[in-house]
């Protein structure tokens, strides 16, 4: 009996011994190791990958979207727009920084279709015809080229790229493609009392490659593009 009762008490001891020893391994030394490698070797990244302005000023971070909207929620023309994004609060560059949801529509991809295709946007009336894919993609497209075309020029819908329209998976992608950066330009020079070279340069400024030359698509950080847009409008 003696011997049991001492032996039980020897393995809650260890066992005791062992919950310590691993609380303070796993639960203090290796966090505060992980952090202080990343805070010396990834510091940027740690951080959330925060994007600040002229002044300093961490207005956003570099892996999610903000939506450019006036105070009526609308799409504020005089800044670089990103794509159709679901759940972003409403940013003026360096102001309304709020993330609301992350999601994506779980329509199919020929919502909205016949015999494989979309119709005319005027086809689309009711209210259930207004909820499919084919009518969001067809009335985001016209809303792109009445928003992009200017007195000297003007947006077909052959020009309009396919992340003008669509949104991505998690709804809160913070780049678009250059083609898509390129067909703003117009009017962004014209909103901003700039030249069209003026925003050309400052967008190719800001177009980054493949990575590693081959991985991925070139992209455009919207953020980024507007704070560079709204250091160019202060120095103009």
């Amino acid at each position: 009996m003696n011997n049991s009762v001492g032996n039980t008490g020897r393995l809650l001891w260890a066992g005791f011994r062992a919950l310590i020893l691993l609380t303070v391994v796993c639960g203090v030394i290796y966090p505060l190791a992980v952090t202080g490698v990343a805070q010396a070797a990834f510091h940027g990244k740690a951080n959330g990958s925060e994007i600040k302005d002229a002044d300093g000023k961490v207005v956003g971070s570099s892996l999610i979207g903000q939506s450019y909207t006036d105070k009526d929620g609308n799409p504020d023309l005089k800044w670089f727009q990103g794509r159709p994004q679901n759940g972003l609060g409403e940013n003026s560059v360096n102001t309304q920084y709020k993330l609301i949801l992350s999601g994506a529509t779980n329509l199919s991809g020929d919502s909205g279709a016949k015999d494989g295709k979309c119709e005319p946007l005027a086809a689309y009336k009711s209210e259930d015809d207004k909820a499919t894919l084919c009518y969001r993609v067809l009335s985001a497209r016209q809303a792109v080229i009445d928003d992009n075309s200017t007195a000297t020029y003007k947006v077909k819908g052959s020009d309009v790229p396919a992340d003008a329209v669509t949104s991505s998976g998690s709804g809160l992608d913070p780049a678009i493609s250059p083609e898509y950066a390129d067909l703003q330009v117009h009017r962004i020079a014209e909103k901003n009392h700039l030249s069209v070279a003026q925003v050309q340069k400052l967008v190719d400024a800001h177009k980054d490659g493949r990575l590693l030359g081959f991985m991925g698509e070139p992209t455009v950080n919207v953020l980024e593009l507007n704070i560079g847009l709204k250091q160019l409008t202060q120095k103009s």
